[in-house]
């Protein structure tokens, strides 16, 4: 399997898993509205995601973004875990998230590099 093709089913697997937070989005509106916030991101994410998987190298914001939102995301909730601040339950949310952002930046598309135009194709009046 080549990079491109790992990094589409990361896409997909982790787009398919942001788009399911929809129903604990609805859940949670009325019992923690900070919560459905939040969710209501990662869904958005999510949908990006999928549509990213039909070009990876033309959405390498949106990839790139996703990574180091998600350990940032991670190294956050890690934190106000080991402070008590949080369930210690939330390990497992920080795990996946270390996951999905380790994945994401090792399959990142590279840049794509532009081919300079020779100077016999430049247009020149004459």
């Amino acid at each position: 399997m080549n990079r491109e093709a790992a990094l589409k089913i990361v896409l997909a697997l982790v787009g398919v898993l942001f788009l399911a937070l929809t129903y604990p989005l609805i859940m949670f509106v009325r019992q923690d509205p900070s919560m459905s916030m939040m969710f209501s991101i990662y869904v958005t994410l999510g949908v990006f995601l999928l549509l990213a998987i039909r070009n990876p190298s033309a959405n390498r914001s949106l990839i790139a973004f996703t990574a180091w939102s998600s350990l940032a995301h991670a190294a956050l909730m890690g934190t106000q875990a080991m402070r008590n601040m949080v369930s210690r339950g939330e390990l497992a949310g920080v795990a996946a998230l270390v996951v999905i952002g380790v994945a994401l930046i090792a399959l990142a598309p590279g840049k794509q590099r532009v081919a300079l135009a020779r100077p016999s194709s430049i247009y020149q009046p004459g």
